[in-house]
């Protein structure tokens, strides 16, 4: 597929997956009880809880305009790595922010907000366990939530149809000794001389990409060869979340 990861490479995947291999990825619908939807989504070794919330109302920039809104919040649970995190209360790390800016901009992305009408929907995206890609596995969990929490408001004739336009899903993909490798578990994540998250909808289409040199620079090459990669990776995750609803 990719002439460069058939190169001999001294960096040996931890849990032995191809260079091209996506970590064991399921979701687990209706996780919680009073959610709108409750989704955990596991990715490898981490681990998110997505839970949807829909409000009758809208922030008021978006008052009288017939329209929807959706928003997005992130956090790291104090178990979720080796060593406890600190709660966050009233004031964010810009980590976090990013994070959740980033989840609310890719799931927006999927919706028809005159469709959806007056609504606020709130996707709470919790992580329970991390061994890296926090950030794209809770865009990949949150929309499998998403379309649960609507397809109700449609099974209950709340909404005429869905307002869903688009499938999203979000990958990582990074440069270990100059290879592109899918998927990156932490260790990796640690190694990797190039970091990037890409979220594309079912198009194929590019919504985001997140990536930046961690030591160096990369070629125009390179980043064609890791985008490459991350679209092998978001087709099979669109796989595992049609198949959720089947």
């Amino acid at each position: 597929m990719i002439s460069s990861l058939e190169k001999t490479t001294t960096w040996q995947r931890p849990d032995g997956r191809r260079a091209d291999q996506l970590r064991p990825v399921s979701f687990t619908r209706n996780f919680t009880q009073f959610s709108a939807a409750s989704v955990l989504a596991r990715c490898g070794n981490t681990q998110v809880l997505c839970n949807v919330s829909i409000q009758p109302k809208v922030p008021r920039f978006l008052e009288g305009k017939g329209q929807g809104w959706l928003t997005a919040e992130y956090r790291m649970l104090p178990g979720a790595t080796l060593e406890r995190q600190e709660r966050e209360f009233m004031k964010l790390s810009g980590r976090t922010q990013e994070i959740q800016r980033l989840i609310g901009r890719s799931l927006r992305s999927t919706l028809d907000m005159e469709a959806l009408g007056e609504r606020t929907i709130i996707v709470d995206a919790d992580v329970l366990q991390a061994d890296a890609g926090t950030r794209t596995t809770a865009i990949t969990g949150g929309f499998v939530a998403l379309k649960d929490a609507l397809d109700q408001l449609v099974e209950r004739g709340e909404l005429e149809r869905s307002p869903l336009r688009h499938q999203v899903a979000a990958i990582s993909v990074g440069l270990i000794h100059d290879l592109p490798f899918l998927d990156l578990n932490y260790p990796e994540d640690l190694a990797a001389e190039i970091d990037f998250n890409v979220v594309m909808n079912e198009n194929l289409d590019l919504i985001e990409v997140q990536g930046t040199a961690e030591a160096g620079s990369f070629s125009r090459t390179q980043l064609n060869q890791m985008l490459d990669l991350a679209e092998v990776g978001i087709k099979d995750l669109f796989d595992a979340q049609r198949q959720v609803f089947v």
